[in-house]
């Protein structure tokens, strides 16, 4: 059983407590920062959105986790198995990105001397644009994606943290959004056309110290119909609900629990090897073949990050609310394994 949430409330009460735990395909839940009753150092924010083809993907961040905030920039390159990022740190920023309380509505322009970046809503539609003076090899990066005919559904999912009330993860994951644009480095430049999907990653919260997460998702289609899928766990209390959930030509199809099957080695996972996945209610069944792990690690005092975000084609089947079985051969996507202590 996974609680939905059908109505429109505040986030949190007065004490700073989740006012309801669960998933919606919407943001029901409205968030206000000022309404954190915890250490404002703990406060996490950030918007993820990721840019993808069969060839190319383009990742590009903001976050503003209040000690510091997080520019950063990812290309890749699925044809060599290339890919770089570059991030650029600035310490405490305390909420001064003015990240909006809404995936909805509200725009974020940054700017300083080496990058630029903003989100911005038009109309209907999201523009992405950005650039940075020595990207990779001492050449600028420049990209500039619209967003558009985003899907209706989506998954959000409210979830709390058992050893601290006021710890909470509210998050949004869009997927299968129809993307076009170019993205550049240096004279080369890498053409997003025709086939190219967005997904958006938008969370808002107060995390505890240590977390393993994991998380998957791709977008794209079958059949010219369009399908989706986000499938994760590993942080928070998630006993009210899973964030697994299918989707097809718009519509949200709800998973129970899904789980990662990583190879391993003695105690080192191997993230390059085939893995698989498997669900409890036996609608989600995949081998996964990864082409690059995007990986990153970052270790500065008390501060440390391994993240091992893999690439790869899913094999296997999904199926929906009503039973239909969709085989999805070859699907591109990606599966994650993030350890942070933040």
């Amino acid at each position: 059983m996974q609680n939905r949430i059908t109505t429109r409330k505040n986030l949190l009460n007065s004490n700073g407590e989740l006012t309801e735990k669960g998933y919606a395909t919407a943001l029901l839940l409205d968030y206000n920062r000022k309404d954190i009753k915890a250490n404002f150092l703990r406060i996490k924010e950030w918007d993820y959105y990721l840019v993808m083809n069969e060839d190319y993907a383009v990742a590009l961040t903001i976050a503003d986790n209040s000690y510091m905030g997080l520019l950063s920039i990812s290309l890749l390159d699925f044809k060599s198995a290339w890919f770089k990022t570059t991030s650029v740190i600035k310490p405490f920023t305390l909420g001064k990105l003015g990240l909006p309380a809404s995936s909805k509505s509200g725009d974020i322009v940054y700017k300083d001397k080496r990058v630029t970046m903003a989100f911005l809503h038009e109309g209907n539609k999201r523009r992405l644009t950005c650039s940075m003076k020595k990207f990779s090899a001492g050449k600028d990066f420049s990209c500039d994606f619209i967003l558009f005919d985003e899907p209706k559904d989506s998954i959000v999912i409210a979830t709390p943290f058992p050893d601290n009330k006021k710890a909470f993860y509210y998050n949004q994951k869009i997927n299968c959004i129809r993307s076009a644009g170019t993205a550049s480095l240096g004279e080369q430049t890498f053409h997003f056309n025709e086939g190219s999907f967005a997904t958006l990653d938008w969370g808002r919260g107060v995390w505890t110290y240590k977390n393993t997460w994991y998380w998957g998702s791709a977008s794209g289609l079958l059949k010219g119909k369009t399908v989706g899928f986000n499938i994760g766990y590993g942080f928070g209390d998630t006993s009210a609900a899973s964030e697994n959930m299918l989707f097809y030509e718009g519509k949200a199809h709800k998973l129970d629990q899904v789980e990662f099957h990583i190879p391993m080695g003695g105690d080192k996972h191997h993230y390059l090897q085939p893995w698989r996945f498997t669900s409890n209610d036996r609608r989600f069944e995949m081998a996964f073949t990864p082409i690059l792990d995007r990986a990153d690690y970052t270790s500065v005092g008390i501060i440390a990050s391994d993240q091992h975000q893999v690439f790869g084609k899913f094999n296997g089947t999904v199926v929906l609310d009503d039973g239909t079985i969709l085989e999805l051969k070859d699907f591109l996507g990606f599966a994650e394994r993030v350890y942070n202590r933040w």
